[in-house]
């Protein structure tokens, strides 16, 4: 992406990208929503879904007598690809400055003019009422839950200026997910999607913190801050610590959702991607941290299928017993 393919201004810095088949098969008016909502890079949705993915099959297997919630995993999906959109508008709207003076975002559409500032809120509430009819449709601990993910996701983008683990903060609000797949399910609580969620907390620790080291030089000539700035030459270490959590509390999750052996394999492929992704990393390519970090929907499809695979109603369905 970066430097590989131009913007349609030709800023060949930017991250948008212009050949993309959303943008090409879009008409021409809802071309700059779709750049506003990052429709062209969809790696921001599954990143934000996977844990609510995660959850509901966890839900799934803490209930085997129950039918599979395959409805569900289609409201997570369409409610991760709103939500993120009106994330990523939240962070333009009030980042537009910042934007404007870092090449790689300084073709956004409110930094470059395409969208209007009013435009860009009118987006962002129909985004918001939209995914609420969504969240209408499940049980009132969830919807209450959904709501207050909104007290996460407006502050995010104002935690790069206070404080350089904004990345924890993403975390918070990335993992939601984990929390209301489960209540969605079981319209309780429990310690597998608490364990979850401070698992996921640590994955985005991980994988933001390699994303952040595509922008450090820029970020530190504006003052904005990041973990990839407050740890530097160090980061990797911290990968392998933030990793190694992750993989020990979605271990713990899945243990005390009662998954069988097979979860355990899946677990293992997780943990050795993870360590392939600090391994391999070159920290100061930016096209390497952004492959490294687009390479997180593997884990997210990993960890789903080992879930899946340690879940006590497929053992029944296909007649096997682990």
């Amino acid at each position: 992406m970066n430097g590989t393919t131009p913007s349609p201004t030709g800023n060949t810095a930017s991250d948008i990208r212009a050949d993309h088949w959303v943008l090409r098969l879009a008409p021409r008016a809802l071309r700059p929503y779709c750049r506003l909502a990052r429709f062209d890079r969809p790696i921001g949705v599954w990143l934000l879904l996977f844990p609510g993915w995660w959850s509901i099959a966890l839900g799934d297997a803490a209930m085997p007598a129950a039918a599979p919630s395959w409805l569900l995993y289609l409201y997570f999906g369409i409610g991760a690809l709103l939500m993120r959109a009106a994330g990523c508008t939240v962070n333009d709207i009030l980042d537009r400055d910042f934007d404007g003076r870092v090449a790689r975002t300084a073709d956004r559409p409110l930094p470059s003019g395409e969208v209007s500032l009013l435009q860009a809120g009118l987006f962002l509430l129909a985004l918001l009422l939209t995914s609420f009819v969504i969240l209408l449709q499940m049980n009132a601990l969830t919807i209450l839950l959904g709501a207050a993910s909104l007290l996460l996701v407006f502050p995010y983008p104002l935690m790069k200026r206070i404080t350089y683990w904004p990345q924890a903060w993403l975390g918070l609000t990335f993992s939601w997910g984990a929390l209301i797949g489960w209540t969605a399910v079981t319209g309780g609580f429990g310690w597998p999607p608490a364990l979850l969620y401070l698992g996921g907390i640590a994955w985005t620790l991980g994988y933001d913190t390699i994303y952040a080291h595509q922008d450090k030089e820029d970020d530190a000539l504006i003052g904005v801050k990041s973990t990839a700035l407050r740890l530097g030459a160090a980061t990797k270490p911290w990968l392998l610590g933030f990793y190694g959590l992750a993989t020990t509390l979605f271990g713990l999750a899945g243990f005390a959702a009662g998954l069988a052996w097979p979860f355990w394999i899946g677990l293992g492929v997780v943990a050795l991607h993870l360590l392939w992704q600090v391994v391999d990393l070159k920290m100061d390519t930016p096209t390497d941290c952004l492959a490294k970090f687009k390479s997180n929907r593997f884990t997210g499809w990993l960890l789903l299928a080992g879930i899946l695979a340690g879940s006590p109603w497929l053992h029944g369905w296909l007649g096997v017993h682990p």
